[in-house]
């Protein structure tokens, strides 16, 4: 049985969010089809859940460190100093360093899950390594760079743009194989990467929903449903400009519409936008979404800027949940405007589009039926993972580990 080293920037478990859910698709799959052995970094409330991850995960081998280094001037400073991108430095322990390099030549194979592990590759392994890019983070830092409200932040992100698609392009240089998104593969070759060496993947949700029965419009109120990490940039400015931009008019056409947030911890931006407004309810972490899912109407996912898959829009969908998103949102699936999904850059435009799903029921019903089939027909763990090991084992015969 071939080996693997798998490289991960933090414990992916829990898995309550797009890439760790990945991640750990990724190591539950791995790990019934090879000798896994993982290395990551600790952040955040990593340590609280080693026990239940070591317990799950059936590793020969893991291997961790405490990375403590926050997001703030001084780290931002300090990155310029090393000439690394941010979230490489923030992902750096020379420690975790030298315990990858004395154990790497045991395995067949490292695969680098994320850009920023891609500097624990010791630079004699001899194996072949994989990339996996959740997305093409340099075009993110791109978008946002282009869109952002404060001059100053807009200036640091689109540095932050050039040291990033630097990186990644090195990371995609020494890679062997890189597995992407669709529009992220595109990304990364109009960037200068290689496209023989790419390979398509999708980030999926919770495949059980496809499981449950079908959506009733009938049993719904006019509620509509965000799910997603409120911490991370791209959602959070989804939400300031679907707040700002788009509820109002909702409500004004529907007073007894109401929006529920679903996610933990939410930035204090989008607390503040929605103080005083009684129509919208932020929930917190919730563990059982179904409820939620039954008695809601409209899915949103309201992102302006972002690369890769987007699970929040699949995971819509794939329960049958109408879903209203942007084109961003929706990139690189094969989605229909008002066949599949609603797909609306201008507030007015997704006004339109929710006012509609909140009252025309044939609308509603087309947007349930077609956005669940395409995701079931499409989106599946099992097509993913499966094609996924095709491609490693094709890598590993050619190596000859």
């Amino acid at each position: 049985m071939h080996s693997i080293l798998f490289l991960t920037p933090e414990l992916p478990y829990p898995p309550f969010s797009g890439g760790r859910i990945k991640s750990w698709k990724l190591v539950e799959f791995l790990g019934a089809h090879y000798r896994l052995g993982l290395a990551c970094a600790l952040k955040g409330e990593d340590e609280t859940y080693r026990t239940e991850f070591e317990a799950r995960a059936g590793l020969t081998e893991w291997i961790s460190e405490p990375v403590r280094i926050p997001r703030s001037p001084q780290s931002l400073l300090s990155s310029y100093i090393h000439r690394i991108p941010l979230n490489v430095l923030r992902t750096r322990s020379k420690v975790l360093q030298r315990r990858i390099a004395e154990i790497a030549h045991r395995y067949d194979l490292i695969f680098c899950d994320h850009y920023e592990v891609f500097q624990y590759v010791p630079q004699d392994f001899r194996g072949p390594v994989v990339l996996h890019e959740h997305n093409a983070y340099f075009l993110m830092w791109r978008r946002y760079a282009q869109m952002g409200a404060n001059p100053l932040l807009r200036a640091i992100s689109y540095l932050e743009y050039q040291r990033v698609r630097r990186y990644e392009l090195r990371a995609c240089a020494r890679a062997d194989l890189i597995f992407a998104s669709p529009n992220d593969i595109d990304s990364l070759v109009e960037a200068g990467a290689d496209r023989s060496k790419c390979r398509v993947t999708y980030h999926l949700g919770d495949e059980a929903t496809l499981n449950q029965p079908p959506l009733d419009y009938a049993a719904t109120e006019p509620i509509l449903l965000y799910v997603g990490t409120l911490t991370w940039e791209a959602n959070v400015d989804g939400l300031l400009w679907f707040l700002a931009e788009v509820w109002p008019e909702v409500k004004r056409r529907q007073p007894a519409a109401r929006l529920r947030i679903v996610g933990k911890n939410p930035d204090t931006r989008l607390v503040q936008a929605a103080t005083g407004d009684s129509s919208v309810e932020f929930l917190g972490f919730v563990a059982d979404l179904e409820p939620l899912f039954r008695s809601s109407r409209v899915f949103v996912a309201p992102l302006r800027f972002g690369a890769g898959i987007k699970v929040k829009v699949l995971s819509g969908m794939g329960r049958g949940l109408p879903t209203v998103t942007t084109s961003v949102g929706s990139e690189g699936l094969q989605v229909e405007h008002l066949r599949h999904a609603a797909i609306a850059d201008r507030a007015s435009e997704m006004v339109e589009a929710i006012d509609a799903l909140l009252d025309d029921r044939g609308v509603w019903e087309t947007l349930s039926r077609e956005g669940r089939a395409l995701v079931e027909s499409q989106y599946t763990w099992d097509r993913v993972l499966g094609s996924m090991r095709q491609d490693l084992q094709t890598l590993l015969g050619t190596s000859g580990a």
